[in-house]
């Protein structure tokens, strides 16, 4: 086993190419400040538009503080997904700049380039989330939940963060240019939370529609969060919601590494 394969030399490697990715969040924070503010508008939205009148047709009497209960944990994940984008565009510009295939010259573990990101985008989304967290607090979200139970919910967001982050670098491989790594990332930082129980139950949608929303990934999180932070049932949802975190984080890192062990575009 040559040096630079060895776990020594693939760690240090790791952490000089996280130390990159950071530089660059702190260079360009533009885009961390893009993914706080999407979830946060979406909070606002929902809540001072909406909450009202979808706080009556849950049964809450019209009570904007219920909606807020309610909606937090779907932000939360929301947020999560939207950390997703950053990460593909981020992959698929050193792909298409060269520096991947400068990379590949070097002296370094292979694996540290992929780690490096990843890494980075777990640090700064879960950074982006006690922003969210925050927000919501200051408008009122108020929790019943113990600190095992917080604990708990952080576990849950880390790992669904770790799984959509290893799918977006695998995304931001597949893709020939930024804008086409960032459109490819939009189902999961859009789509999929509206296509759940994030802003209204499931038993509220169509037939046709139902069934895939109540057990899409995003749906068994987010009722693991509601559980959890609220207090309501959560049923299979948990262990399902770790599955579906595992699967697509397997699915995301055999993906991404197959990519990236091909020759250079």
């Amino acid at each position: 086993m040559s040096s630079t394969t060895t776990p020594s030399y693939a760690l240090r490697d790791s952490m000089t190419m996280l130390r990159r990715n950071l530089l660059h969040v702190r260079r360009y924070p533009s885009m961390t400040v893009a993914v706080v503010a999407m979830p946060v508008i979406m909070l606002l939205l929902f809540v001072y538009v909406f909450g009202s009148a979808l706080s009556a047709g849950l049964g809450g009497g019209g009570d904007r503080a219920a909606y807020i209960a309610y909606v937090v944990p779907g932000i939360l994940l929301m947020t999560v997904g939207s950390g997703s984008l950053p990460t593909a565009v981020a992959v698929c510009t050193d792909m298409s700049e060269g520096i991947v295939a400068r990379f590949r010259t070097m002296a370094i573990s292979r694996s540290s380039v992929l780690v490096g990101h990843v890494v980075g985008s777990v640090i700064q989304t879960m950074v982006s989330l006690l922003m969210v967290a925050g927000v919501a607090l200051a408008i009122g979200f108020r929790s019943g939940a113990s600190a095992v139970e917080w604990l708990a919910a952080a576990g849950v967001l880390a790992l669904m963060c770790f799984a959509l982050t290893w799918l977006a670098v695998g995304l931001g491989m597949a893709n020939p240019t930024p804008e086409a790594a960032s459109n490819a990332v939009l189902p999961l930082s859009f789509l999929l939370p509206f296509i759940s129980s994030a802003f209204v139950p499931v038993d509220s949608m169509p037939g046709w529609i139902r069934w895939f929303a109540e057990y899409q990934p995003f749906t068994t999180v987010i009722e693991t969060l509601r559980g959890l932070l609220t207090g309501s049932e959560i049923g299979n949802n948990g262990w399902m919601a770790v599955a579906w975190s595992l699967a697509i984080a397997l699915l995301g890192y055999v993906w991404s590494k197959k990519q990236f062990n091909r020759d250079p575009r």
